[in-house]
């Protein structure tokens, strides 16, 4: 077992049981199911656009070569630079040379899970560079020196109350706050910093390659805020982010919102393409892409696998999976939690190490039919356990174990060699610790079902 593995079945074995945990978690996505259900009711054809959404994301996947290209051409003739990174040393190092080139000394940011991949935030702070999240979800776990909890919801796991306490202790504000009281605080406290910082940096919901434009949506206003004010705005996004048109934002931004949020669409959704233009009034004077691949090709070189690719980060499998919502963010120990990420992180960051993730799944299919892409994402998670498998990273007592499972389901004889007793003491010697501390085993019955249904049927005869 990997120390991955270990640190996600005892984190995961804690939270659990841990009840306030529960409590939170059950209250914020019973708010998110409430609202999700009420947007998605009021969209037509629902269904229909899920089919569609999967299709142009396929078509994608298989012109990435060609779309590509399209995009950077385009953004190019914007006058904005494109840089590509294979990985996190190659983004970390282009974004360093951006900022060192400037001079600068303080970067502002909204909300960007790519720059959690690629760890920024603690690589700036190394090189003495101050980076500030402005999202309020990113700002508090900042705060507290955590990472995002949730991929659309950074701080699910905390309570109002939680960070009220947080707020009175670092600034000073009421210790029983309201939200608004603390919304307002944050603002006073973030508002400065857009206007001083020297760079602003944001990821992107969607490349769009026939414009050349990243498109963004938000809640909070603080993107636009982000790429308005600072001279020079980098974004980090995926290679997997593309669509190929603008009109087809017509299509995935109601998706993205309806299953992150709930909302018809979010309040600030914008499209950038490029720095500001001759005549323009506001915007940055330098603009890059960084086109992130990290792994990326791995997954998509996998014919099965690859539609792990099509996802447009809303969080909807999250919020839908039983294990997620009692084990919690945290436990994964990965950028990308909750079922998308068990089944992009082992091609992202290595089967060996994140295997396990697959295995932290009930199969329900919940996470499928939620999924706005349709990505089959149960069936991803079984071939990775299958891939897992056939590369031989599979303990060898488990490979005997199941070897013996499967010859004894097929042969009812063996199953019923021994009795009730023998069962009962083989459970408690060799699945007690596996089992779990917090759960009783089960009692099987001194005889089994086949055999008292052949004992009854001669009774009857």
């Amino acid at each position: 077992m990997t120390k991955f593995a270990e640190q996600f079945q005892e984190t995961s074995g804690e939270k659990a049981f841990d009840l306030d945990h529960r409590r939170v978690i059950n209250f914020n996505i019973g708010r998110y199911n409430t609202a999700v259900n009420r947007g998605l009711s009021r969209l037509a054809n629902l269904e229909q656009s899920k089919k569609k959404a999967h299709v142009i994301k396929w078509k994608v996947m298989e012109n990435l070569d060609k779309l590509l290209p399209e995009f950077e051409a385009n953004f190019l003739k914007r006058g904005g630079k494109v840089i590509w990174a294979n990985d996190v040393d190659e983004a970390q190092s282009e974004i360093l040379q951006i900022i060192r080139r400037a001079n600068a000394r303080s970067v502002i940011k909204s909300k960007s899970m790519t720059t959690e991949e690629i760890h920024l935030n603690d690589f700036l702070e190394k090189n003495n560079i101050e980076s500030l999240e402005s999202d309020l979800g990113e700002y508090i776990v900042q705060l507290l020196g955590q990472k995002p909890y949730h991929i659309v919801t950074p701080a699910m796991h905390l309570s109002k109350e939680d960070i009220a306490k947080l707020f009175h202790e670092r600034f000073g504000t009421p210790a029983d706050a309201t939200p608004e009281q603390l919304t307002a605080k944050a603002r006073e406290l973030l508002r400065e910093k857009y206007t001083t910082a020297d760079v602003g940096i944001t990821g992107a919901n969607f490349l769009i390659a026939d414009t050349g434009s990243i498109a963004l949506t938000e809640n909070e206003g603080n993107a636009r805020l982000t790429t308005t004010f600072p001279k020079i705005h980098i974004a980090i996004v995926g290679i997997e982010k593309l669509i190929p048109s603008l009109s087809d934002l017509d299509l995935y931004w109601p998706l993205l919102s309806t299953h992150g949020t709930g909302q018809n669409l979010t309040v600030y959704n914008s499209i950038f393409s490029g720095p500001r233009q001759e005549g323009e009034t506001d915007g940055p004077e330098e603009m890059y892409v960084v086109l992130l691949d990290n792994g990326r090709t791995n997954l998509l070189a996998q014919k099965e696998q690859r539609q792990g690719l099509y996802c447009i980060r809303c969080g909807a499998c999250l919020n839908a999976c039983p294990i997620y919502k009692n084990v919690g963010g945290h436990a994964y120990e990965t950028t990308y939690s909750g079922p998308i990420g068990s089944v992009i992180t082992p091609h992202l960051d290595g089967m060996e190490d994140f295997k396990h993730l697959s295995y932290a799944s009930s199969l329900c299919g919940k996470c499928t039919e939620v999924c706005p892409v349709k990505i089959d994402i149960h069936k991803m998670l079984l071939l990775n356990r299958r891939d897992s498998v056939a590369q031989g990273m599979a303990p060898k007592v488990e490979e005997i174990g199941w070897k013996g499972w499967q010859k004894a389901m097929l042969k009812r004889s063996w199953v019923d060699a021994v009795g009730g007793k023998i069962k009962n003491l083989m459970l408690k010697t060799f699945f007690k610790k596996t089992w779990g501390k917090h759960r009783e085993l089960p009692d099987v019955a001194p005889k089994s079902f086949s055999k008292q249904w052949k004992q009854g049927k001669r009774n009857l005869d």
